[in-house]
């Protein structure tokens, strides 16, 4: 029996093409190849499976026994090729169907959820997964399509990256703490990470405060920072998107600090639709909200 080594696939439409139309030279214009080219082919495709697939005689080539075998398996085969690559198409073509994307909780619940029923508006069989997780899934797994990151991650071959924008942290804190001149701020109480965290940027820029703060409180959630501001048990460096919907007071005119936001997608996410869709809409969002992801929204 032959291999599947010993026989060139790319010969079963020329063989079709031959059996329906019995002329060397007919087959030739249809493929656009000339009839050496195909006579030369159909003798390879004879050695290498062993068999006599057709008879010349005075009114062309007509298939013998095995040729017309071959041929009834051969249309079943090459239809359900074409029929595969004619779904694959579709798929990469429609915007429809899953895409996981992931990211700092409070991007998807101070920004990014108000976006989403715009997003299914317009494309309603989009299956979108938002996945609230600072761990770095794996793309080549396809545990997640896209993540937001603060910071630009490590170079990664499997993977696209490119900034989004820029996110700004404020001082923010109880009304009691309003109108603190900036000058007094290393006497006040502040609320900060624990030290698993210190390495931040928001941390870093705490620590480098003079006189020395009194950190009063650490945690391990921005959530609970955030609680604990609003409870009056320090101030805080947070991001502006976040103190502001919170109703907090804005301490300060001035952004803190500001982190790139970076977008990443697996590198082959680029040809398929769906993906492209979500790609734009990440863009259009953060377009619609820089100013407050920045911080230049005025303050409370």
């Amino acid at each position: 029996m032959p291999t599947s080594t010993d026989f060139d696939w790319n010969d079963i439409p020329l063989i079709l093409a031959l059996a329906r139309s019995g002329s060397m030279s007919a087959t030739g214009r249809q493929l656009g190849v000339d009839a050496s080219t195909i006579s030369r082919r159909i003798a390879a495709a004879e050695k290498a499976l062993k068999l006599r697939l057709f008879i010349r005689d005075n009114t062309g080539y007509r298939l013998t026994d095995a040729g017309q075998v071959f041929v009834e398996h051969g249309e079943a085969v090459y239809g359900n090729v074409q029929s595969m690559l004619q779904a694959s198409s579709q798929e990469a073509d429609a915007t429809a169907g899953p895409v996981n994307l992931t990211s700092i909780d409070f991007l998807f619940d101070y920004w990014l959820l108000e976006h989403v029923p715009a997003l299914h508006a317009q494309h309603p069989h989009l299956q979108l997964t938002l996945q609230a997780e600072n761990q770095n899934l794996s793309f080549t797994r396809r545990e997640a399509d896209f993540a937001l990151r603060l910071g630009k991650p490590s170079d990664d071959a499997a993977l696209v990256m490119r900034k989004l924008g820029d996110l700004g942290f404020a001082v923010y804190g109880h009304e009691k703490f309003a109108g603190t001149p900036r000058a007094c701020w290393g006497t006040q109480p502040w609320i900060a990470y624990d030290d698993a965290l210190a390495g931040t940027g928001e941390m870093q820029w705490l620590a480098a405060m003079q006189p020395s703060p009194r950190k009063v409180l650490k945690v391990n959630s921005l959530s609970t920072m955030v609680r604990a501001a609003r409870a009056g048990v320090g101030m805080a460096l947070l991001p502006c998107l976040l103190g502001r919907q919170e109703g907090l007071h804005r301490i300060g005119a001035t952004v803190e600090v500001q982190r790139d936001i970076w977008l990443l997608s697996h590198r082959d996410a680029g040809g398929i639709a769906r993906f492209k869709t979500v790609s734009a809409w990440l863009s259009q969002a953060y377009a619609a909200n820089e100013q407050l992801l920045c911080g230049a929204a005025s303050p409370l």
